[in-house]
Parts: structure tokens; C-alpha cells; sequence
């Protein structure tokens, strides 16, 4: 992916943001409040994170899994992450700038869901969500945003990328937003019709903080990335831990239910 050239420093604007940054300090304030796990819970895999963080910890391995497919990319493209927009705590999961104009990326993880699309609704093991309104809302805000910032009206196209579901069911694309894995996801940007926008002298505004967020580069957020990366590596150790423990039991079940049935076998066989 080619970097974005602009003037401001680095730290005034969105270029190299990393990817889940909101829901990573979301994440990593909420685990604050767990106590440490003792050690008869470590030998046992059980699982470090607490309930209030579990979300946030799903949605921040989404949007890194998605942000590692946009950023392939390469030339020609522009790819923002965890833009602050409006006046409060709330993002744009990835923001998109390239020949086909711009996105807003919006990831959703439903691990091991059932996931069904209609033409205004999407059910996650059959319950009603608000992923639709809500990615046609942000895709709205972004066009108004661009607008003022640019002077010159630049259309925003709203995708929702679901990250980990065990099936996607498509019956009808909503009217507002496409609605894909993120398998599919560079295939359909590439494939879209091209615009006529100037790539860098949009990219150049979109990575201003200022044109989303009422705070300007006060509303960045300065994720603790260590601690994440020490989180994620605790909880996939509690789950080898845990897979390890179930297929000691399975073999433990298998072994009894051989001793159990040996005598039966051996009449049958004549040992």
C-alpha cells in the first residue's frame, strides 16, 4: 500500500493510526477491572478475559484481521483505521480512498455464527441487528463531513465485512451498504467503477483528524499495543490449555470404556 503524503506531522494526523485502536483501550479498560487469575485457574486453561471485555476483545481481532487484507492493497490506494469521528467516542473501522472513490469499512465479528443478510436487515443466529442503519448512517456522516471539508460533494460507499462466521447467507444486498466476508473484500474494491477523484488530494484530507472528529487530534486515542499483544497471547494460551485438558478427557473416556468392554471382547473374540 503506498503511504499517504501530507504535510502534517505524524502525530497530527490519522496516517499509520493502528488498526482497532478504539477498541483496543475499550478492551484493555475494561480487563483492568478483572483480578488476576490464580494459579489453579492458569493450570486449567481457564479463560483470563472478563465478560464486560470479551466484545471488545472480538471486535479488535476483527478489525485486525481486516486491516491486514486492506493493506495489501498496494498502489493507488489510501487505508485509514479507527478514525474518530462526530463529537464522542465513536470510529469508523477503516476508511478506504482510492480510483473507485471512498469507503467506509465497517467489521463486524460474529464467530461461529449463522449470519443472514435481507434487503434491511442482518440476523446473527437469528436475531435482528442494527449493522445496516447503522453502516448507512456512518457512510452518510462521511459524505457530509468530506463535503465541508472539500468543498466538492465526494460520495461515500459503505461496506460491512463479517469476520468469522461459520455461515453468511446473502438472500438480497441491502439497498445502502454491501454486505461480504472479508475473503471478498479487496476483490470487490478493486472491481468497482472508477471515479474521476483525485486519490491524493482526497487521501491528503481524509487524514486529517479534523475533518471527522468536532476534537480534532485530541480525540486520537494511543492504544496500549504491548498490553493487547500480552492479552491476546494469555487468552491463546488458556485455549491450548484448554484443548489440551478436553483431549486428555476424551483419551481418559476412551481408555475406561476399553477396560469396561475388554471382557465382552474377549468372549466375543474367544481370547
Amino acid at each position: 500500500m503506498t503511504a499517504i503524503d501530507d504535510d502534517p506531522a505524524p502525530s497530527a494526523t490519522l496516517i499509520g493510526r493502528p488498526a482497532g485502536s478504539a477498541v483496543i483501550v475499550r478492551c484493555l479498560a475494561e480487563q483492568a477491572h478483572e483480578p488476576s487469575r490464580r494459579m489453579l485457574q492458569r493450570v486449567f486453561g481457564v479463560d483470563p478475559l472478563g465478560a464486560d471485555a470479551r466484545s471488545w476483545y472480538a471486535g479488535a481481532l476483527g478489525e485486525l484481521r481486516v486491516a491486514r487484507r486492506l493493506n495489501r492493497l498496494g498502489d493507488g490506494w489510501r487505508v485509514l483505521h479507527a478514525v474518530p469521528v462526530g463529537s464522542g467516542e465513536s470510529d469508523i473501522d477503516h476508511v478506504v480512498v482510492g480510483p473507485a472513490g471512498v469507503f467506509t469499512i465497517n467489521t463486524k465479528h460474529h464467530d461461529g455464527a449463522r449470519v443472514w443478510v435481507g434487503a434491511r436487515r442482518i440476523l446473527v443466529n437469528g436475531q435482528p441487528t442494527d449493522h445496516v442503519r447503522n453502516a448507512a448512517h456512518e457512510s452518510a456522516r462521511a459524505t457530509r463531513l468530506l463535503r465541508e471539508a472539500l468543498g466538492e460533494n465526494v460520495p461515500v460507499r459503505s461496506a460491512i465485512v463479517i469476520v468469522g462466521a461459520r455461515e453468511l447467507t446473502i438472500q438480497r444486498q441491502p439497498a445502502t451498504v454491501e454486505v461480504m466476508t472479508d475473503q471478498r473484500l479487496l476483490s470487490w474494491l478493486r472491481t468497482r467503477r472508477a471515479t474521476t477523484i483525485d486519490v491524493d488530494a482526497v487521501a491528503a484530507v481524509v487524514s486529517r483528524p479534523d475533518t471527522w472528529h468536532a476534537s480534532g487530534v485530541d480525540a486520537i486515542a494511543h492504544p496500549d499495543l504491548d498490553g493487547f499483544t500480552a492479552l491476546r497471547d494469555e487468552v491463546d494460551q488458556a485455549h491450548a490449555i484448554r484443548s489440551l485438558w478436553i483431549a486428555a478427557a476424551g483419551f481418559g473416556t476412551a481408555a475406561v470404556a476399553l477396560a469396561l468392554s475388554w471382557p465382552a471382547m474377549g468372549s466375543l473374540f474367544g481370547w
